[in-house]
């Protein structure tokens, strides 16, 4: 039996970006709010502290017009998202920017690229390696904490949510462990709010790939999937759960603490070629790195791929990027295989000659003749990355894992973020937001939303909503 029962209008489980967002929201609107975060430290660790504070939707800049938004995250995602999430999608994000401009947060322009228009500031990316601390991420959540208590709600560290408190078929509070006992808190409504499942090594073992532990975790690691969980105990509906966003790295971040999350690879796979141990290939580079990374994840061994290029593309796509391969790999002692032939780059990787020499000239032969989605499998694509051949001296083989953020599968919701059961019929009292959620992005081309934006229009959806229905009844 619980210890004791606390009465709120609404209690968020997880204090990164979207459950910090909606409780500072609803607080506004005048509901007693109560926020739940696993970690006990000051500075606990989330994605969100993490975070290169860039927000997007779909690599566009996410103040551009619904229209344009909503085609992008359909063509994104190859129409896995509905249209009519599609379109609130595309339709709020420039309010997230907005509300968190109110709220004091700072933007700048981090590059020329489009989707680096609204980066939070002090910037994240300043060198290879994890820097946070002062930084977008953690200057955001300390500030939305200042506020939140300002507005009179509550934020207890140390607090793992454990069940959901039911009645009849309405959700009213949440069962939490707090230094050792078990607390009842009671709501109106419970926000699912504490990210994806990446840090859980059995749920990515079910969804995502064989061998979890080798996987590279690109972020916090502390998304464990609760709340997904003990929605799903209730009756909420779970979808695409197979997809996750991340990218290619070194393999030896596993090792080398400064070379996650970057520099990470994907400017060299989606100019070059991936290949397994055997010197094969097996996927289609030019659809991504996100996407190339889910299906590293698949291998058998996800530490077992290569990338393979030349000097050409080491010195031009090789720089692309805040924090560029080249030179950071190198300075940072990631494992680079060069050599004068590629029977000298097999001998000195341990790529078996035979595959590789196959995988490369079936490669240049079919760029060459303008038939990569024709004479080459797998196929190669070319709309949104350029090709590069691989004919220059010296040649380059690095060893790689795939990199995970956040899954991108979750609860099943609607355009007010309600928690929604197989039926399509919302549970009266659950919202969930950000990484928690699915049916945002994923699907069968990994389509990348954005985390961030993601998470900031949920949560605002979620606090307006249940705030509108109690001021109705």
């Amino acid at each position: 039996m619980p210890s004791e029962s606390i009465n709120f209008d609404i209690v968020v489980i997880g204090a990164g970006i979207s459950g910090m967002i909606a409780a500072n929201r609803a607080a506004q609107l005048g509901q007693r709010v109560l926020v739940l975060e696993q970690g006990s430290e000051d500075k606990y660790p989330c994605n969100t502290r993490y975070t290169g504070g860039t927000f997007h939707i779909g690599m566009r800049e996410i103040t551009l017009d619904e229209e344009t938004l909503t085609e992008r995250i359909l063509e994104a995602t190859a129409g896995f998202v509905s249209p009519e999430i599609a379109s609130t999608l595309a339709r709020d994000g420039r309010r997230v920017i907005r509300w968190l401009q109110d709220e004091g947060s700072r933007f700048m322009r981090a590059s020329a690229s489009e989707y680096h228009k609204w980066v939070l500031s002090p910037p994240g990316r300043s060198r290879p390696g994890l820097d946070w601390e002062g930084r977008c991420g953690d200057v955001l959540l300390q500030s939305l904490e200042k506020h939140l208590i300002e507005r009179g709600g509550q934020l207890i560290r140390g607090a793992r949510a454990r069940s959901l408190i039911m009645e009849q078929d309405a959700c009213r509070g949440v069962m939490a462990e707090l230094s050792g006992k078990e607390t009842s808190y009671s709501a109106r409504a419970v926000f699912i709010a504490d990210g994806g499942f990446q840090g859980n090594e059995d749920l990515v073992k079910q969804y995502i790939s064989q061998r979890p532990e080798r996987l590279k975790q690109r972020g916090a690691g502390t998304g464990r999937g609760d709340g997904m969980q003990m929605a799903s105990r209730v009756g909420a509906d779970l979808i695409g759960m197979d997809r996750f966003y991340g990218h290619m790295q070194s393999r030896d971040a596993m090792t080398n603490p400064n070379l996650w999350p970057y520099p990470y690879l994907d400017s060299l796979v989606t100019a070059g070629i991936v290949v397994d141990p055997e010197g094969h290939r097996f996927v289609d580079e030019g659809r991504g790195g996100v996407y190339v990374a889910n299906f590293v994840a698949k291998l058998p061994d996800p530490m077992s791929a290569y990338v393979i290029f030349d000097q050409q593309t080491w010195d031009k796509a090789g720089k692309n990027g805040l924090i560029p391969s080249n030179p950071h790999l190198e300075k940072e002692g990631a494992t680079i295989h060069r050599a004068e032939s590629l029977e000298a780059l097999a001998k000195v990787s341990g790529i078996p000659l035979a595959g590789l020499l196959q995988a490369v000239n079936e490669y240049n032969s079919a760029l060459n003749s303008q038939s990569l989605s024709k004479d080459l499998f797998p196929t190669r694509s070319s709309s949104k990355y350029e090709p590069c051949p691989i004919v220059k001296a010296p040649f380059f083989a690095i060893p790689m894992v795939a990199g995970i953020t956040y899954t991108m599968g979750g609860i099943r919701v609607n355009t007010n973020a309600q928690a929604l059961r197989a039926d399509g019929r919302p549970i009266d009292g659950l919202y969930a937001l950000g990484a928690a959620t699915g049916g945002l992005e994923g699907g069968p081309e990994v389509g990348y939303v954005g985390g961030l934006a993601k998470g900031g229009v949920t949560a605002l959806l979620a606090a307006e909503h249940f705030s509108l229905q109690q001021s109705v009844t």
